[in-house]
C-alpha cells in the first residue's frame, strides 16, 4: 500500500495526513459514534489496531 496523501500537497501543506490515516480517522469516529465505550470493556489500543485494519481495507479495495 502506498502512502498516498488524503490532501492535496500545496505551498502551505507539504505532508499532510496519509490517506490511510485518514481512512483510519474517520473508521475510529463511526466506532465511537456508535458505541457506549465506557462500558464496553475495549482500550483505546485495540478502537486504533480495529480502526487500522478497517483503514487497509479500504486501502484494498481501492486497488480492485
Amino acid at each position: 500500500m502506498d502512502e498516498q496523501s488524503a490532501f492535496p500537497y500545496t505551498e502551505h501543506c507539504r505532508d499532510g495526513m496519509s490517506l490511510r490515516d485518514y481512512f483510519a480517522a474517520k473508521a475510529m469516529q463511526a466506532m465511537l459514534a456508535r458505541t457506549p465505550w465506557d462500558e464496553s470493556g475495549v482500550s483505546y489500543a485495540q478502537l486504533t489496531g480495529s480502526a487500522y485494519e478497517m483503514a487497509d481495507a479500504m486501502m484494498l479495495s481501492r486497488e480492485l
